[in-house]
């Protein structure tokens, strides 16, 4: 009975040890949306039965082999047992409870993150190769998810290639983006901040940049960045080439050509490129190491068809081929006029 004694002693010790250990490290980032809490608190109950299971393996373990080991010139066999059938139903029956308490704490726990709000902003995402881009109610689109502190939000996200996964690390839950069909996912947003969503779902080359800012503001910050934006996309709408700009930003161009001269390492940047010397790596029935000229047509088949000419030390089947259909002619006109821009 004595080993039993400090066996269970050294248990108990251990497994608040470790979940004092486990709990002090922050495992979880911070708290950001009302989804974030209950999930935590299924979390923090399950480190405590692991913690527990831990200690219940390695100190009978630890200690078997430190107080019973064999001693010195000691030849004798071990005692011999023939089982225990109260032990194998105790520990058969203890973890079926506790699995069927986890089942219903997880299954109320699923009940509030899913929980519906009327009340709930609407916004819709698209996922693309290898960027976000956010349609809010009042009519246009931004690469940036602006949510409102305390305000619920439903996001109807859709991809219009492969799968991606929405995931906000602070705000818990993560979500399949698929194409063809709209998934949801709804987020009370409880902490001003700024956050980053990323994908959580191996989706090609560019997958380890697509990210977007994600910004938690107050009331009069948010309708501040709501109506700036609103009066943009008005003045953007009236022209070619803020209607390009504006197509960029929806279909996330950005995430893989930039207009600064600096180098995503994925396609090359748009600035200085129109009227500019191209050299070619390849192509549809083009020889390495071609030049060309990068004009209006050039722009237009590169949108179009984006394997006819490979620029030299980028790959081909990165850009998506998918904006000849997605696009009106109009479109791509609108998004070549923007580039010849970036001078």
């Amino acid at each position: 009975m004595r080993h039993y004694v400090i066996a269970g002693v050294l248990v108990i010790v251990l497994a608040v040890a470790t979940y004092a250990g486990l709990m002090a490290i922050h495992l979880m980032p911070v708290e950001a949306s009302a989804q974030s809490i209950p999930i935590d608190h299924l979390w923090n109950i399950e480190i405590a039965i692991i913690s527990f299971l831990f200690a219940l393996i390695m100190v009978p373990l630890i200690y078997s082999l430190i107080v019973f080991r064999r001693r010195k010139g000691d030849t004798s066999d071990g005692e011999h047992i023939e089982g225990n059938n109260t032990l194998e139903i105790t520990w058969t029956v203890i973890p079926l409870i506790v699995v069927l308490i986890l089942a219903y704490i997880g299954t109320y726990t699923l009940g509030d993150v899913l929980a519906v709000d009327p009340n709930a902003l609407e916004i819709n995402v698209t996922a693309r190769q290898w960027a976000w881009s956010f349609t809010y109610p009042e009519g246009f689109t931004a690469k940036e998810l602006h949510l409102l502190v305390n305000q619920p939000v439903v996001l109807d996200m859709q991809s219009v290639d492969v799968i991606h996964s929405f995931w906000v690390p602070q705000f818990r839950i993560k979500q399949d983006v698929l194409p063809g069909r709209i998934t949801t996912e709804r987020i009370t947003p409880i902490l001003i901040g700024n956050y980053t969503v990323t994908c959580a779902q191996l989706c090609g080359t560019g997958h380890t940049y697509m990210t977007a800012p994600v910004i938690v503001s107050t009331q009069a910050d948010y309708d501040t960045w709501i109506q700036a934006q609103v009066a943009a996309a008005t003045v953007a709408a009236q022209t070619p080439i803020g209607r390009g700009q504006q197509l960029v930003a929806q279909n996330g161009c950005a995430s893989c050509h930039s207009i600064d001269g600096s180098s995503t390492g994925i396609a090359p940047t748009w600035k200085g490129l129109y009227q500019s010397q191209v050299k070619l790596s390849g192509g549809t029935n083009v020889a390495p190491g071609t030049v060309v000229i990068a004009n209006e047509a050039y722009l237009i088949e590169s949108i179009v068809n984006p394997s006819a000419k490979i620029v030299n030390g980028f790959q081909d089947n990165v850009m998506p081929k998918s904006f000849g259909t997605t696009l009106t002619q109009s479109q791509i006109s609108d998004i070549v006029a923007y580039i010849e821009t970036l001078k």
